[in-house]
């Protein structure tokens, strides 16, 4: 575990925070995680184990192999912890390395990024991750057409929206990748899309504003055509004014974003590519919850609701979130705080995610509790 932690720069501390973060339950200290480390204590039993999956974004799986003793389970640990950091770098220095074998054609890329688009909505970060590493150190090899950055620039998006790490620092770079391998693509509408989806993605998780708002101008920039890209950057930017207190600014691009869906919104319900009428009103209740409107923010809530598919619970779980927030912001900072971490438990740990934990973290600090 010790490994683990410095792969990540964490101290002991901070592991032992994230985890009671993630539970719900502040019974897990800097000691607990010292006595892991040392062997005074036995490894983590498997509530704590689901947990920890969760926080350090990992399969279960690699912490529920009863074949495992402890040295093993501390060295794979470490090594599925660390090893998307190191692929994340060994894709940049390799992008201009050949492989060999049989190479996709530009539909198969297609294919692909169609079946990411859909199973990003359901699926673990971890797994993502996984299968998004070998693609990009392949499609790297083939990216001598335009519509081949395309592809590239949208996978590269997905992979740093579910890149762990609670200071957002390798999705933005990630993110910026994605921008510059859409400009190669010479289309745009991606150009428009992989900024405008990773303003949506800083500005509703609260992480790194200022690098949204850059994103959501070069977006609106490029093109003025209405578009699922340009809507995502309207929508980041209301979000990014209402974390600022700028309430009339956020209102006013809620109204504009409100336009542009009612143009493009997507019939498709279950795509990260995509904006239907359930995630448009994900995207309102969160805002409003944030301003502190209660009314505007239980009909977005309603409408989403209804509407979600039942195959995707992580969205569910959003939606309790944006209630604790605003039990939070009403005055009840022990009911909101509770609702979230109860909402939470309901969700099964490996589908947790960064984005959920930010805005429970949100919903503790407008509280104000710290653990």
């Amino acid at each position: 575990m010790r490994e683990l932690r410095s792969a990540r720069g964490w101290s002991q501390s901070r592991l032992a925070g994230e985890l009671c973060r993630a539970a719900g339950r502040a019974t897990v200290t800097r000691e607990t995680v010292s006595r892991w480390e040392t062997g005074k204590i036995s490894c983590p039993d498997p509530y704590w184990l689901r947990h920890l999956a969760a926080v350090l974004e990992v399969p279960l799986q690699v912490l529920e192999n009863e074949k495992l003793d402890r040295r093993r389970f501390l060295t794979d640990l470490a090594a599925t912890s660390i090893a998307p950091i190191v692929a994340s770098d060994l894709i940049h220095a390799g992008f201009s390395a050949r492989l060999q074998g049989r190479r996709p054609d530009i539909d198969e890329w297609h294919g692909k990024l169609a079946a990411y688009g859909t199973d990003y909505m359901a699926l673990g970060a971890a797994e993502i991750q996984k299968r998004l590493t070998v693609d990009l150190l392949v499609l790297q090899q083939q990216l001598d057409r335009p519509e081949l950055w395309q592809v590239s620039a949208k996978l590269a998006t997905l992979f740093g929206k579910t890149f762990p790490g609670s200071d957002g620092s390798k999705a933005v770079d990630w993110y910026r990748t994605a921008a510059t391998a859409a400009d190669r693509s010479e289309d745009d509408q991606a150009r428009v899309w992989v900024r405008g989806r990773a303003t949506i993605a800083l500005g509703y998780e609260g992480a790194s504003l200022g690098v949204a708002e850059s994103f959501a101008r070069q977006a609106l920039a490029i093109s003025d055509r209405p578009s699922l890209g340009r809507l995502n950057a309207v929508m980041g930017l209301a979000h990014v004014a209402a974390i600022r207190g700028d309430r009339s600014t956020a209102l006013d691009l809620l109204t504009e974003g409100r336009r542009i869906f009612d143009t493009v919104g997507s019939e498709e319900q279950t795509s990260d590519y995509a904006v239907p009428e359930w995630r448009m009103n994900v995207f309102t209740s969160l805002l409003h919850a944030r301003l502190g409107d209660e009314a505007h923010a239980v009909e977005a809530q309603g409408v989403a609701g209804s509407l979600l598919p039942p195959s995707l619970p992580r969205f569910a779980t959003h939606l309790e979130l944006h209630r604790g927030l605003m039990l939070a912001r009403a005055g009840d900072r022990t009911g909101g705080v509770q609702y979230a971490h109860a909402a939470m438990d309901r969700l099964p740990p490996e589908k947790h995610s960064l984005t959920l934990r930010l805005l429970v973290t949100e919903v503790e600090r407008a509280a104000g509790v710290t653990l």
